[in-house]
C-alpha cells in the first residue's frame, strides 16, 4: 500500500515542475473532487456544506469545506510549492566562444550546487502575454531534455575533489544548445505558449531537474526524486484533506510560494492570503470579527515541511538524541529559538491525534551547534495566530537536485493528515482542548 502511494507521489511531482503547475495540478484533484474555484475578486455566495478553492499568483493555493452547522475552529494545513531552482533572467542567451549558447540564471533559494551539475534538466513556469484588452497568464512546460551545466572535467581541475566550490554567475549556467541555438529562446519559449515571441510581456521560468523518480533499496524501501522538498508534503496534506472530515470543525488546505526565499510576498506564508481567506469565509457566514477570534482560540494549524534524517555516513551532523531515519514516521520539529511552532501544547495534540491513527511519530531538533532554518508556520502566525505543529518527513540531501525520502513515510503522512481533518478542537480553556 505504501509503494502504491509512492508511485502515486512521483506521478504528482512529474506534474509539478514549477509552483505554478504543482497549484495547477493541486487544483485539479480539487475541482475534480467537486470544489468550486472562487477569485479573489469577486463577490463569494458561499454556502453550507459548499467546497471552494482560491488561488493568489497562480503559484499559492487555499481550500476548504464549508460546514452544515456551526463549527468550532479551523483546522488547517501549510505546505509550500516551490523548491531550489535556477531562475532564468530576462533577457537569457549568452555567446560562449562563438560556439555555444548558454543560458544566463540566478539561485532561487539555498541550494547544493554541485547536485545540477550533469543531469538532464529543462524549463518551466509562466509568460503573460498581450491579449489586446489587456494581458494573460499562459503556463510552460517544455517537456523533454533541453539543458545541462556541464562539470569542468578533473583534469582541468585537479581540486575538485578537495574544493568543490561553485560560483552560481560562472560555473552554474546551463548550456542551451550550439550556434544554431542563438535568438531561439524566445521563439522556442512562445511556441510552447501558443503564442508569438512579440506578444510576451513578462516571464517567470525555472530551470528544473528532468531526472524521473524512482524507488530503490533492498526491498524499494527508498524513494528520490527532485522536489521532495516539499512536494511530498504538498501531496500528503492534500490526500489527508481529502479524506478527513468533521462536522464540527471546517478544514482549510493552504499551499504557499516562496518559503525557499522567506515568504515575504503577496503569496507567501508571511502575506494575508490566509487571513484574507478566512475573515471572508466568516464575514460570509454573517459572522463577525469578534466570532472570527473566537473560532481561532479552537484552531490548529500542521506546518508540513520536510526535515532532515540522520545521514548514513554523517551521522555527528544530527543532535545526539534525536535521529529521525526514513521510514520512522511523521517528524515532529522543534527549535528553542522558534524557528519551528511547535510547543508542548501543538506536540501534545499533534501525538494525540497520531495515536489515535496508529501512526509513528518521530523528533527532531537541530543540534545546538548548527542553527536551521525556518519555515511556514511561524511566518503564517503573524498574520493569523493559532495553535501550530511543525512537522514533516525524514529526508536526505534536502535541497539537492534530487533529493531521497522513505517510501513508507508518504503513506504515514496522509494517514495522520487525514485523522488531523477528522478532529475538531475546543479550547475549553487557556492550554486545555477538548476533541470530537
Amino acid at each position: 500500500m505504501s509503494q502504491e502511494q509512492t508511485k502515486e507521489l512521483l506521478e504528482f511531482i512529474k506534474q509539478c515542475p514549477s509552483s505554478y503547475h504543482t497549484i495547477s495540478a493541486a487544483g485539479k484533484q480539487l475541482s475534480d473532487a467537486g470544489y468550486i474555484h472562487l477569485s479573489e475578486g469577486e463577490e463569494w455566495n458561499i454556502e453550507k456544506g459548499g467546497r471552494y478553492f482560491v488561488t493568489r499568483n497562480l503559484s499559492s493555493i487555499i481550500a476548504f469545506r464549508i460546514p452544515e452547522n456551526d463549527f468550532s475552529g479551523f483546522m488547517l494545513t501549510a505546505s509550500h510549492s516551490e523548491s531550489p531552482a535556477f531562475k532564468i533572467k530576462p533577457d537569457p542567451e549568452m555567446n560562449a566562444e562563438n560556439t555555444y549558447i548558454k543560458l544566463n540564471t540566478e539561485k532561487y533559494g539555498g541550494m547544493i550546487l554541485s547536485s545540477w551539475l550533469d543531469r538532464p534538466l529543462s524549463i518551466a513556469g509562466r509568460v503573460i502575454i498581450n491579449t489586446g484588452k489587456g494581458v494573460a497568464t499562459k503556463l510552460v512546460h517544455i517537456d523533454r531534455d533541453l539543458l545541462l551545466i556541464p562539470s569542468l572535467a578533473i583534469h582541468m581541475n585537479r581540486s575538485i575533489n578537495e574544493n568543490g566550490a561553485l560560483n552560481p554567475q560562472k560555473d552554474m549556467l546551463p548550456l542551451f544548445g550550439d550556434q544554431t541555438a542563438e535568438k531561439q529562446f524566445w521563439p522556442m519559449i512562445a511556441k510552447a505558449a501558443g503564442t508569438q515571441p512579440e506578444n510576451i510581456l513578462g516571464s517567470d521560468l525555472f530551470v528544473y531537474c528532468r531526472n524521473e523518480g524512482t524507488l530503490w533499496g533492498h526491498q524499494n524501501e527508498f524513494v528520490s526524486a527532485p522536489r521532495l522538498d516539499d512536494l511530498q508534503c504538498v501531496f500528503g496534506t492534500l490526500k489527508g484533506f481529502l479524506a478527513g472530515e468533521n462536522p464540527r470543525s471546517l478544514p482549510v488546505f493552504c499551499v504557499f510560494d516562496n518559503e525557499e526565499v522567506g515568504s515575504g510576498t503577496k503569496q507567501g506564508a508571511a502575506s494575508t492570503f490566509l487571513q484574507d481567506i478566512l475573515q471572508r469565509i466568516c464575514a460570509a457566514l454573517s459572522l463577525d470579527h469578534t466570532e472570527y477570534l473566537r473560532r481561532l482560540s479552537s484552531s490548529f494549524m500542521l506546518s508540513a515541511d520536510n526535515g532532515h534524517a540522520v545521514h548514513p555516513n554523517q551521522p555527528d551532523k544530527a543532535d545526539p538524541g534525536h535521529r529521525p531515519r526514513l521510514n520512522g514516521g511523521v517528524v515532529i520539529k522543534y527549535n528553542a529559538a522558534q524557528k519551528y511552532t511547535t510547543d508542548g501544547v501543538s506536540e501534545a495534540i499533534f501525538q494525540k491525534i497520531c495515536k489515535t491513527a496508529n501512526v509513528p511519530v518521530q523528533k527532531y531538533v537541530n543540534r545546538s551547534d548548527i542553527p536551521g532554518g525556518s519555515t511556514l508556520g511561524n511566518l503564517s502566525a503573524g498574520k493569523v495566530s493559532v495553535n501550530s505543529a511543525d512537522i514533516g518527513l525524514a529526508q536526505l540531501a534536502m535541497h539537492s537536485a534530487f533529493e531521497t525520502a522513505g517510501a513508507m513515510d508518504t503513506l504515514y503522512l496522509i494517514e495522520a493528515v487525514t485523522a488531523f481533518y477528522k478532529t475538531a478542537l475546543f479550547s475549553d480553556a487557556d492550554g486545555n482542548y477538548s476533541f470530537v
